[in-house]
C-alpha cells in the first residue's frame, strides 16, 4: 500500500528554555506553527521483506538509521510487530541543517502515513507520546497545528488561528548542529522570552503584541558562532519586517510582514543576499486534514 504524506516546516515564533533536566536534555516553552513550505514523503510497504529503505533529492542527508523517517517506521514497525518493510521517499524543500524541523517533519509524516496504512488507531496525541523517543520537535510535527509546547517537547496546546500574516524565511550558508548549541547553553546568562505574551497576542487576534513579544533565547547562544544571524535580522528589520527572530537553533532567521506587499518587497531584498528565500504563510495540517 502507498500513501504520501505532507511535511510542513515549523518556525518558532517563541522559544524559551528555562531550565536542563536531569538526563541533560531542555525543558521547553515554544510557540511554533507550521508553513507551507514542505517536503513530501511518499511511504510504501511491502511484504517480501522487512528491510526500511529511504530515498531522497537531497545529498545532505543520510539515509540509513540515522534519517528520523527511518526512525520513525522502525519504532512503529518494532512497538506492533508489524511483518512489512517500508520504502520511504523523501521529496526534500525545507533547508537541511537549517532550525526548520524538516527532518523532525518528515518523521512525523512517516507516523501519520504508517498509522493509517497499517490501521493502527492511534490518536494524534498517542503519536505525539511516541515520537518524542525520536527528537523533541516530532511531537509538534505530527499536530502540526499553531501551539504551546512544553515539557520536553511532547506537551502540545493547540492555539487558534494566528493573525493575518506573511512570512519571509531566511537562510545564509551556514548550518547549525542542534545538540552543539544545546550542550553550550549557559542557563545562568541565557535570556529569557515572555512566552505567555505571545499565546495571548495569539487568543487575541493581536498581531502587534504579537510582534512585540517574539523572540528566541537560543538566538543569543548560536549568534556567538555566527555573528551573521544578527546581520539577517538586521536587514530584514531594515527592508520592511514588523519583527524578525531566529527559528528553532538556527540559523535560519525569518521576519513576519501584517502586509504583503511588504512581504514581497522583503523577498526581493534578501533575494541576492541569502542562499536560500521562502515567502510562505502559517498553516493548520490538523484543520486543512479536516476540510
Amino acid at each position: 500500500m502507498e500513501i504520501t504524506e505532507k511535511a510542513p516546516a515549523k518556525l518558532n515564533l517563541c522559544l524559551d528554555t528555562p531550565f536542563r533536566h536531569s538526563d541533560g536534555s531542555p525543558e521547553w516553552s515554544m510557540v511554533m506553527t507550521a508553513v507551507d513550505l514542505a517536503d513530501y514523503v511518499q511511504i510504501t510497504t511491502h511484504t517480501d521483506s522487512l528491510a526500511i529503505c529511504v530515498e531522497t533529492n537531497s545529498g545532505f542527508l543520510p539515509c540509513d538509521q540515522r534519517n528520523l523517517a527511518y526512525q520513525a517506521a522502525k519504532l512503529l514497525q518494532r512497538k506492533y510487530k508489524i511483518q512489512e518493510g517500508v520504502s520511504i521517499k523523501i521529496q526534500k524543500n525545507i533547508p537541511v541543517a537549517a532550525g526548520m524541523g524538516g527532518g523532525s517533519a518528515d518523521a512525523a509524516a512517516v507516523l501519520r502515513g504508517l498509522n493509517k496504512i497499517w490501521e493502527l488507531g492511534l490518536s494524534k496525541a498517542e503519536l505525539a507520546k511516541l515520537a518524542l523517543s525520536i527528537d523533541s520537535d516530532v511531537p509538534f510535527c505530527v499536530y502540526s497545528t499553531p501551539a504551546h509546547v512544553t515539557g520536553k517537547g511532547e506537551i502540545i496546546t493547540p492555539l487558534p488561528k494566528l493573525p493575518q500574516m506573511w512570512i519571509v524565511i531566511a537562510k545564509m550558508k551556514t548550518s547549525v548542529s542542534t545538540p552543539k548549541i544545546l550542550r553550550s547553553i549557559d542557563y545562568d546568562t541565557l535570556p529569557h522570552q515572555n512566552v505567555d505574551a505571545v499565546v495571548q497576542a495569539i487568543k487575541n487576534n493581536d498581531p502587534q503584541n504579537l510582534c512585540q513579544h517574539m523572540g528566541n533565547s537560543l538566538e543569543a547562544v548560536t549568534s556567538q558562532r555566527h555573528p551573521n544571524i544578527l546581520v539577517l535580522k538586521e536587514k530584514m528589520l531594515k527592508f520592511g519586517a514588523d519583527a524578525a527572530v531566529m527559528s528553532g537553533s538556527g540559523p535560519t532567521v525569518f521576519g513576519i510582514c501584517k502586509k504583503h506587499s511588504r512581504a514581497q518587497h522583503l523577498y526581493n531584498s534578501l533575494k541576492g543576499f541569502c542562499q536560500n528565500v521562502y515567502l510562505v504563510r502559517p498553516i493548520d495540517l490538523q484543520q486543512s486534514e479536516e476540510h
